[in-house]
């Protein structure tokens, strides 16, 4: 993911400022393009909170993955609101980015929600993260983990 987010800093939910080398190396990762104003977004999001939950706070060791979240919102404060009221405590492109539109050009978006899983390149695993939760669930992470080439011991 380096080379994705080379030079730019994400944000946590709190705020804080993140260096994304740091907290997204070795890691499977998904791009999570949504907006709170989006109602299949706000129907998703849920789903995506419970399977983030548990594959990082139910697993030993936790799982090797994270959400990075680009915004569709219309304001930064809106952006805010979505994140604190129904996001889990996953990291986020900085509203203000001009980034996140080459990241939906480079991804092929044209609709949210989408949720497009990465490997450590930035090269596409899936772009259909959000149908194999929906119908897979959490044994979809295995087949990401064997798709991003990244070599730990993690069972589900």
């Amino acid at each position: 993911m380096v080379d994705v987010f080379s030079g730019r800093l994400l944000v946590s939910k709190d705020g804080r400022s993140v260096d994304p080398e740091e907290a997204l190396q070795n890691k499977v990762v998904g791009l999570y393009f949504s907006a709170g104003w989006c109602s299949p977004c706000r129907d998703f999001t849920p789903v995506l909170c419970d399977f983030y939950t548990e594959l990082l706070e139910e697993t030993e060791p936790p799982a090797p993955f994270e959400i990075v979240f680009i915004s569709s919102d219309h304001s930064a404060e809106e952006m805010v609101g979505y994140m604190r009221a129904m996001h889990g405590d996953w990291l986020a492109l900085p509203f203000h980015d001009p980034y996140k539109h080459d990241l939906k050009k480079k991804y092929n978006i044209t609709a949210i929600p989408k949720l497009v899983i990465v490997k450590q390149t930035g090269e596409v695993i899936t772009d259909k993260g959000r149908k194999q939760i929906r119908d897979k669930g959490l044994s979809c992470f295995r087949n990401w983990l064997e798709g991003a080439d990244i070599f730990q011991n993690f069972s589900t």
